[in-house]
């Protein structure tokens, strides 16, 4: 299984985020090094979504404390998050390869 992370922005995300970016970049690359982080990034124009693809041993809570400590999140960039699992079945990364 994964999980994935989506975050919603405040309207004024472009700006505020500047003082919280280094650090939310520093968390990100270091949940990287210990395998539970795949991907991350902003989502369409604007952007006022962000997605962040967890694996690993429990993705979910892996996701979970990700957000909980975010600097994004604790100082308000992220208006609301959400995480969910994803059972993922195609793709060489699948959890749950399902073939044909």
């Amino acid at each position: 299984m994964h999980a994935v992370l989506e975050y919603t922005y405040a309207d004024d995300y472009l700006e505020t985020r500047e003082q919280y970016r280094g650090v939310h970049l520093k968390a990100a690359w270091e949940a990287v090094e210990r395998g539970e982080l795949l991907l991350g990034g902003a989502v369409g124009d604007g952007p006022f979504t962000g997605l962040l693809i967890f694996t690993g041993d429990n993705p979910l809570e892996a996701a979970k404390a990700f957000a909980a400590a975010d600097p994004y999140v604790t100082g308000g960039v992220v208006t609301s998050w959400k995480a969910r699992p994803w059972t993922t079945v195609v793709g060489s990364e699948a959890a749950t390869p399902v073939h044909p």
